[in-house]
């Protein structure tokens, strides 16, 4: 049936002609965006996914901008760190210089306290971006501070749990009394401006640790008389050989605390009920506790010079300080240079730990900045494997979309032609 009214020839060719455009449509922008889903229209769950991800990606970015600045803070304090141990080694240095000069020791201390300037000058100058890990207000201020400890924070990491749930993780240093040179608290509970607490060359230092219960436990610090091997042995034989740490003899007990000394103990607990103490070793039911004095408590116990204050012109005082705590502790002015060495010995491996504990900071920091920027990439790679277009094959089948549009165009044409021949049949 022929019919001029409805052309359905046409129409099957209209419609083929329209697909056509409406993939060469989708083809085009895919070449032209370079995205095979660029709209949630195209593909809702790789769009959501790809949208995610990006977000995740940009989130990651600002992580490496705050690695950067927090590998830049910790750099600064590092920097400084070992140029305040370096400035230490130095007075140290002029400490050994000071045995047998006696009245010449004034010019040594010139330069010690030049020394000791200049290593307030690093503290104040080791600052980045307004902080400073080398001082802070690590204590509550006054006499014997209580340490208050400051948490500082790098950004490390941006995370994503299958719960969808985000959080960002940080590497935290803390700054106390073991890392911070000077307490700006004045509670001097810094490395560098923290008293010393003596300790004869007779003597150790002992903790002990009292718990009184909701109040929780608190350590105290104490000096204590030991006993070399020899002197042990003096005394009689061990009458307690089941415990190889305890050494009983003549009624009294000593306990092994370090290579060649031996400190008393007691089975009796100091503390008053309700107060307990930590026992200090224990062999099945005994107990065993330090002997101690209130009076050898080491807060009790210092001489007031730090590290940055130390007078070598002021030995005379000292010694006096030093007989006054233990008596023939310091004969002369030696015996207080002897104990400043240790001291200054004894900061220098506190700040030698600090630095220690910076440097691990940087490696942990440059690893996680080679991660995030590792993985970065991998997500920018796994988002374009669900969105971009693959490029080969877009202008392949673009090119095809385009000869079947022509050949549409003259399908269109011929179906039109038919109609026309119609009149053919009413020319006279």
């Amino acid at each position: 049936m022929t019919s001029i009214l409805t052309n359905t020839a046409a129409m099957a060719a209209l419609q083929t002609l329209r697909s056509i455009d409406r993939n060469m449509e989708t083809t085009q922008a895919r070449v032209s965006s370079g995205m095979r889903v660029q709209t949630a229209a195209d593909n809702a769950a790789y769009w959501s996914i790809a949208t995610t991800m990006r977000s995740d990606n940009h989130a990651l970015s600002t992580i490496q901008d705050a690695l950067g600045l927090g590998a830049a803070k910790v750099d600064t304090a590092y920097t400084a760190m070992e140029s305040a141990i370096d400035t230490v080694m130095e007075i140290k240095s002029k400490i050994v210089a000071a045995y047998g000069v006696g009245a010449n020791r004034n010019k040594i201390q010139e330069e010690i306290t030049q020394l000791q300037e200049q290593l307030k000058s690093i503290s104040d100058s080791a600052t980045f971006s307004g902080e400073n890990w080398l001082q802070d207000y690590i204590s509550d201020g006054g006499t014997n501070a209580q340490e208050k400890p400051v948490t500082k924070q790098v950004v490390a990491s941006f995370t994503r749990t299958a719960s969808g749930e985000v959080a960002v993780k940080t590497v935290d240093y803390t700054l106390d009394s073991k890392t911070v040179l000077f307490d700006l608290n004045g509670g001097k509970l810094g490395i560098l401006d923290s008293s010393v607490e003596f300790v004869a060359e007779t003597e150790t230092p002992v903790t002990v640790t009292t718990t009184n219960g909701t109040m929780g436990s608190t350590d105290a610090d104490y000096a204590v008389s030991f006993l070399t091997e020899s002197q042990l042995a003096a005394l009689g034989a061990d009458t307690n050989t089941a415990d190889s740490r305890i050494y009983t003899v003549g009624g009294n007990s000593y306990m092994k605390v370090a290579e060649g000394q031996w400190a008393r103990v007691t089975t009796t607990d100091p503390a008053t009920a309700p107060a307990v103490t930590t026992p200090v070793h224990q062999n099945g039911a005994t107990k065993y506790y330090f002997v101690v004095a209130a009076a050898n408590n080491l807060d009790n116990r210092k001489l007031g010079i730090s590290v940055t204050s130390l007078d070598i012109d002021k030995l005379d005082d000292v010694a006096a300080q030093m007989n006054a705590m233990v008596a023939g502790s310091a004969p002369d002015n030696e015996a207080v240079l002897d104990m400043m060495e240790r001291f200054l010995d004894k900061q220098l491996q506190a700040m030698t730990s600090a630095a220690s504990s910076l440097g691990s900071i940087q490696k942990r920091i440059d690893l996680q900045e080679n991660f995030v920027a590792s993985l970065t990439d991998v997500i920018d790679k796994g988002v374009g494997r669900l969105v971009d277009a693959d490029m080969n094959e877009e202008s392949t089948r673009l090119k095809a979309l385009q000869t079947q549009q022509q050949l549409g165009i003259q399908s269109l044409q011929i179906a039109n032609t038919n109609a026309e021949n119609i009149l053919q049949l009413f020319r006279q």
